[in-house]
């Protein structure tokens, strides 16, 4: 089997403009932690939607998952602010409820690659994989972000592939993807 070696076409940097992805968690019923769950889903990050999340884990009686849900998806929307010291606290207190919630451990470790932690988001990424997640590729591609800042540029590569793979129609990894040139000896 011929071996293959990856090389990086453009600056390390540029990835750095890409925001991390995250990943929301569905909650049925009604209520402001429906209100909250549709505001993640819906890709929104204003205020009042943060407040609407608020409101719902202070004054609604929430099962245990739908409270770590709710949780989630609250620092879904501080990530998406670029609140990352938000974002993992709030995903700590959802791994805190439901420590199985693996959309809790990958969206923390998008929270750290956003903030530059690569190697605690690679080790918070990993094992939100483990435990599965609705969206991998989302998962996938913040990976594909930390090993590359870690100078791990065939391990970024494979998960950019894994990304484009399991989302054909997402058009990000295959952005990313176009920076590499795969040479054959």
């Amino acid at each position: 089997m011929a071996s293959i070696r990856i090389i990086l076409c453009a600056a390390a940097g540029l990835l750095l403009c890409a925001a991390p992805a995250g990943a929301s968690t569905l909650i049925i019923g009604g209520g402001a932690a429906k209100e909250c769950a549709d505001a993640a889903l819906d890709g929104r990050s204003d205020n009042a939607s943060i407040t609407t999340c608020t409101l719902a884990l202070e004054t609604e009686i929430l099962n245990f998952r739908d409270q770590a849900r709710t949780y989630v998806n609250r620092g879904v929307l501080h990530l998406r602010q670029r609140d990352f010291d938000g974002a993992i606290g709030d995903f700590d207190a959802a791994s805190k409820i439901d420590p199985g919630l693996g959309e809790a451990y990958v969206n923390r470790g998008a929270a750290y690659v956003g903030s530059s932690r690569y190697g605690e988001g690679l080790a918070q990424i990993d094992q939100g994989l483990a435990l599965g997640v609705k969206d991998p590729q989302k998962a996938y591609f913040n990976r594909a972000i930390a090993h590359e800042n870690l100078g791990d540029v065939k391990a970024a590569y494979l998960d950019f592939t894994k990304a484009a793979e399991l989302d054909p129609d997402w058009q990000a990894p295959k952005q990313e993807l176009t920076r590499f040139t795969v040479k054959r000896p």
